[in-house]
Parts: structure tokens; sequence; C-alpha cells
């Protein structure tokens, strides 16, 4: 049998790798840095003690058993696609397709050790967890959150955790009767941060902002972050005793030690059907690839799952000489459950359409089982069901 090499344990590369294992048809190796899959969607909990760290963890044997495909755990250090090879940390793996999902890197702005982040490594939200928790404890203080562009990729901007943490610390303090005793603050460097989830989810956003009495501070860039706080390009600072940041992303820096093709942000350049520019044997899916299809197009979990599963089915048709080839374009677009932790509201946003419904209370629970239903259908215990 043909082998396929995955690279990368999160949503996208899990996909494909269950995908391809359920095909028959390859030998499928998933490499992965850590031993579980980090559900990100549902990690917002954490701070606010509403979800264990260990329960936004799935480990990636659970998925091999029920689908399995061999598991190496370990670190990729360079891509040669020349020479049909992967170089790890601890060993050199060969392939006769590979698929490359092993995430991005993060824009790294001047002062950014000052802030925590809970879209990075997942011991970041703990350390969060952790001094927000200690500020809790003192009584009072102001809390900063924000998130960042890439100005050479727009998708890369991922800001739908920030509005959920700021709203989630909201409805906490408010719960521990303390949210007098804080000021809470979002930043961001666009006019509209939000802009590409459409206008009624826009104009929901901005309402709740002012009903929650939580000040924006909208359309400055950062010039730098400092102990106490963030600092824009009009020399004023926002005062924080404790700021949460999300980076954009920007390509790994594995690839600048491969062959790859790349965009202008260092992300894989890739065609419609997720095959690598130039290849005839790599495709590239999730974080790690440069998307291109809408003006709205956006790196998030339920497009890293898509296009993990088409890059599966094109390496099929591929290899049996099939040309049903599936195009991801046709798929893209922005869905979330944004949780303010008395509630959510699902938002949705196609070329043809945009809505979004407000889902007082149900919404929370809504998010809380989709936490389950990827680990039930990732472990076989229930078949995913059709969309989802």
């Amino acid at each position: 049998m043909k082998k396929v090499l995955v690279l990368g344990g999160g949503f996208a590369g899990v996909e494909a790798a269950i995908a391809l294992q359920k095909s028959k048809s390859f030998e499928v190796t998933l490499v992965s840095n850590r031993d579980y899959l980090y559900l990100y969607p549902i990690s917002i909990w954490i701070p606010t003690d509403g979800i264990q760290f260990k329960n936004v963890k799935l480990p990636l044997q659970k998925i091999q058993k029920a689908f399995p495909f061999r598991l190496v755990i370990d670190k990729v250090v360079s891509i040669r696609t020349a020479e049909n090879k992967v170089e790890l940390q601890h060993q050199v793996l060969d392939y006769d397709y590979l698929v490359v999902a092993i995430g991005a890197d993060k824009l790294q702005p001047k002062g950014v050790d000052h802030t925590f982040t809970i879209c990075g490594a997942p011991e970041g939200n703990l350390a969060f967890r952790d001094a927000f928790q200690a500020l809790v404890k003192k009584g009072e203080g102001k809390i900063a959150i924000g998130f960042g562009g890439n100005p050479k990729d727009k998708s890369a901007v991922r800001g739908g955790p920030g509005f959920e943490l700021i709203f989630n610390i909201d409805h906490y303090l408010r719960k521990k009767g303390l949210r007098d005793k804080f000021e809470l603050n979002f930043f961001a460097p666009m006019e509209q941060p939000g802009a590409r989830m459409g206008k009624g989810a826009l104009k929901m956003m901005g309402k709740l902002f002012a009903k929650r009495n939580l000040h924006q501070h909208l359309g400055k860039k950062i010039v730098q972050f400092e102990a106490d706080g963030v600092v824009f390009e009009d020399n004023s600072k926002l005062t924080s005793d404790l700021t949460m940041f999300i980076s954009a992303g920007t390509g790994s820096s594995v690839f600048k030690q491969s062959d790859l093709p790349l965009t202008e942000a260092g992300f894989i350049h890739i065609d419609k059907y997720c095959k690598v520019i130039g290849s005839d044997n790599v495709w590239a899916v999730g974080d790690s690839a440069g998307l291109e299809g809408t003006d709205f197009v956006a790196k998030q979990g339920h497009l890293a799952e898509i296009m993990g599963r088409f890059a599966a089915h094109n390496i099929l048709q591929t290899e049996t000489g099939g040309s049903d080839f599936q195009n991801y374009h046709e798929h893209i677009s922005i869905l979330c459950v944004m949780d303010t932790g008395d509630g959510a509201a699902y938002v949705y946003r196609d070329i043809h359409k945009e809505y979004i419904i407000p889902m007082p209370v149900v919404g929370h629970w809504m998010k809380k089982g989709w936490g389950w239903y990827q680990k039930w259908t990732k472990t076989g215990k229930i078949p995913r069901l059709p969309g989802l």
C-alpha cells in the first residue's frame, strides 16, 4: 500500500488522517508534536473555571484506537518534498503522499512577552487562568483583551476567542459580585474587528459591548506592550493589570527550512483542491495553508476539517486516476457559536447569505455539547452528522 504521511495533530490533520484511514487504501501515519488534540473552541472557559484543562484535551491514542493509523509523537524539523522525506527531531520518514497540517506560528510584536494568550500553546491558557484568578482574589483591577492583524494575510486573524473571553469574564465577575471593581477593555488595530462575520453580527456585538460596559479601543496600530499596558501609534496608552493578546498567524518556521512554495505571509501556496502549487503528491490544509476564495475567508476549525477531508478525498482520486476532485473554495464560510457566558449567538456567513441567531441560555449549552460531539465522533462512538 502507498504511504500517506499527515503532519499535525490539530483539527485539519486529525480529520485528514481519519478520512484516509477510513478509505482503507493507504498506510497512514499521523505525526504530532503533542499526544492530544486540543479543542481550542471550548478552551475559552478555562480561565473562568468553566471547564478543566484535562477536559479540553482529547488523547490521540483514543482517536487512533477507533481509526488505527500509525501515530508518531515527534516534532517536524523540515520537509524535503524533492526527496519525499520529512525530517523529525528524532527520525526521518518517507512518504508517497504528504498532508501538511502543522498549523502556524504567531507574529511577535514588541513586548508581547508582557501578555498572555489563549490561542497559542495550550499551556498558555493555564498561565492566563492563574493570573486572572490571582487578580480576582485581589478583588479589583484593569483587564485588557485584544487581538492583532497580519497585513499580509487577513485570513490569519483570530479574534473570535477574544470576544468570547471578554464576555465570559464579564459574566463571571458579575456572578461573583465584583464587576464594578474591574475595568474591562477590548482593543484591536482594525476599525471594525469582527466585520468578517457580517453586518448583523457586528451590530449585535456593538450592543453587547455597550450593555455590559466593555470599553473599546479600536483602529489604532499597536506599537508595543509593556508590563502595565498597551501603547498605540498615537502615543496613547491603555493601562492594564492583565493583558490577553491573540497575535495573528504567520507561516511556520518549519516552512523556511523546507522546499515548499510560500505566500507573502509565509503560508504554503495551494490551489483550490488543497494541493501544493507545483507538486503532484503534497497537500496543505488548515492554518498551514494560504487561503483564498473570498474576502472574508478565515482560518477556522470547521474549514480546517473540511480541507482535511477534501485533501484525503483528492489524494484517493489521484491514486485511483479519478477526476472528482473536491474544491474547498465552494465551502468557505464563517461559522461560530459565539459564547457569552450566559448564552450564545449562532453566526453564519457565506457568499450567498449571512445571519445571526441569538440563543440566550441554550446557546451556551449547545457550545458545551459541541465539545462532547467532537470527542464522540473522533473516537468513533457516534457517526458524524452531515455538514457538521
